[in-house]
């Protein structure tokens, strides 16, 4: 089913078509049907759907971890399937960031020492790596938890040191994968209310995940999508609260 059309200015990631299958034995099973889709800037568009609905594959190929068996990605303005394996890594680390269901944390490490991680290969500077790190904690709401490690840290928490992570690449894209899943309610509001943020502030594309139906209202944007077709495309009331020990503007 595809989108209604938006304005080309607005328009930072578009699916063409796109079909995905997988094989097991002789059995071929297709989990993605000519999908087309448009993503905007600065709005978080949720995909909601039961478990084995495709969504996690759409997001895969979407951001770049998967290729389509058919059909086109569009991120950017730059066609993915013209990148060869060196290229698309070069592009994912310059302009995608990734929240995933399981935190992904390094035990030894600190929270700040989390973030910095992934700016090296960015080839900042020490000093510019740890000027990020902070202000990215500080934006999530961690400014006082910076120096603490997994083990000292809830779920939520946890899961706000993986939103920084990304956040701090400054990312134009932002893939989160079930990033609730693991939390309960007041922290799952939270993460999603987090990631809204993120979108309407820094101009981001945040394109999320889940199968968790309390995080309908609070996205600009929800796709519903079932047997790996898209059901519904809507603009649901927003319900987006302050998240308290938030900042209110960018870092």
């Amino acid at each position: 089913m595809a989108s209604q059309p938006m304005p080309s200015a607005s328009i930072s990631l578009q699916a063409r078509g796109v079909s995905k299958s997988f094989e097991s034995g002789r059995v071929r099973s297709t989990v993605l049907h000519d999908l087309t889709l448009d993503m905007r800037a600065s709005e978080l568009t949720l995909i909601s759907g039961p478990s084995g609905c495709g969504k996690s594959t759409l997001l895969a190929i979407l951001s770049g971890l998967q290729r389509p068996d058919a059909g086109q990605v569009i991120a950017l303005g730059q066609d993915l399937g013209l990148l060869d394996i060196r290229a698309l890594e070069r592009f994912r680390l310059l302009h995608t960031g990734f929240v995933f269901q399981g935190f992904n944390l390094f035990p030894a490490l600190n929270a700040v020492e989390q973030v910095e991680l992934p700016l090296s290969y960015l080839g900042l500077s020490p000093s510019e790596a740890r000027r990020r790190a902070v202000a990215s904690l500080e934006e999530v709401g961690l400014g006082s938890r910076m120096q603490l490690r997994p083990s000292e840290l809830s779920g939520g928490e946890k899961q706000r040191v993986a939103i920084a992570r990304a956040l701090a690449k400054e990312p134009e894209l932002l893939f989160a994968d079930e990033p609730t899943s693991a939390l309960d309610a007041a922290n799952g509001q939270i993460i999603i209310d987090i990631l809204h943020r993120i979108a309407r502030t820094h101009g981001t594309t945040v394109l999320c995940v889940s199968h968790d139906p309390r995080l309908v209202g609070h996205a600009d944007r929800v796709l519903a999508m079932e047997d790996g077709r898209i059901l519904s495309d809507r603009s649901p009331p927003s319900t987006t609260t302050a998240v308290p020990g938030l900042k209110e503007s960018s870092a």
